[in-house]
């Protein structure tokens, strides 16, 4: 039985092997066809964030692949109310197949799959957001774009930026890292991910300039300045993340055929234009969409480890 707590814990192969699995099965929906894979299957939904793209694509995929999801919030379990994660987790796992969950700690979803006796996924802590990026590897396999990557992070040192630095890690392409001072990735992280791709052939580069990250990316991509939790912090924010918005400016300084990601919501004006983010609009559309399918490829794949 395996987890998906972030891409560290997986190979090139496995990533690669989770992200055709889900791309034959899109392919296959396309066509009308529907294996139902997970038939009779439940997954458990722990949402301590909310998120509209995380619960469709879970529940969406669930269904499609046969099975049920269950939508479980703060207000309909006992979990961080008094009962300890150790004791969620046991009687959870007891009676669903799978289990999703979208919270704060990365520390609490690592205990609780510690005392699962089913797969948990990681549907975003603040740490990581892995099943983010296997949708995003999916877009770029799709458009054509996965082949020489050189990305471009411009933005906060978040979640999403630590996902992104292990899926360069692990594929073995060129990550940089554009972040204010004082909104640099966590160290540990960085290191990790950086001894990683020494043997991957990836390289990570952090900087506080913009465009040198840029400089010729054939794929940009960043997030919103504020996450969930830091709303206090949104005007001071907004201050210190000037000239970091990915714009026509910027994107000048990018490959002439690069393409711009963003995994929404998006906040125009801010941490990206509307010019650039309609200019891209397909693509970063066809990314969200994709978090359904690849997400049925890592349920079909994690079901398949047993």
């Amino acid at each position: 039985m395996r987890h998906f707590l972030t891409l560290k814990d997986y190979t090139k192969e496995e990533i690669l092997e989770i992200i055709e699995i889900g791309l034959e099965i899109k392919n296959n929906l396309k066509k009308g066809i529907y294996k139902k894979e997970l038939e009779m299957q439940t997954l458990g939904m722990i949402f301590e964030k909310s998120s509209t793209r995380t619960r469709v694509s879970f529940e969406t995929g669930m269904f499609q692949l046969g099975g049920h999801a269950l939508f479980l919030s703060n207000r309909d379990i006992h979990l961080g109310r008094g009962e300890p994660v150790k004791d969620t987790a046991r009687v959870i796992s007891s009676m669903t197949d799978m289990v999703m969950i979208r919270t704060f700690e990365h520390s609490m979803i690592e205990e609780f799959a510690s005392y699962s006796s089913v797969p948990v996924i990681n549907g975003l802590t603040d740490s990581f957001h892995p099943v983010q990026l296997l949708a995003d590897y999916m877009t770029l396999v799709e458009h054509n774009k996965a082949d020489n990557i050189v990305a471009a992070y411009v933005g906060d040192g978040n979640n999403m930026t630590h996902s992104w630095m292990m899926l360069a890690a692990k594929l073995g392409f060129e990550l940089r890292i554009a972040t204010p001072k004082g909104y640099e990735v966590d160290a540990t992280i960085l290191v990790d991910a950086q001894t990683i791709a020494k043997e991957s052939g990836g390289k990570i580069i952090t900087t506080n300039d913009p465009q040198i990250a840029v400089k010729n990316a054939t794929v940009v991509t960043t997030d919103t300045w504020t996450s969930m939790g830091q709303e206090d912090e949104k005007e001071k924010r907004i201050k210190i993340f000037q000239g970091f918005i990915v714009d026509d400016v910027l994107m000048s300084h990018a490959s002439s055929d690069t393409v711009f990601l963003h995994c929404l919501p998006a906040y125009r004006g801010l941490e990206v234009s509307e010019e650039i983010f309609e200019k891209h609009s397909k693509i970063i559309f066809d990314e969200a969409q994709n978090r359904l399918h690849a997400q049925k490829g890592l349920m079909v794949w994690l079901d398949r480890q047993k």
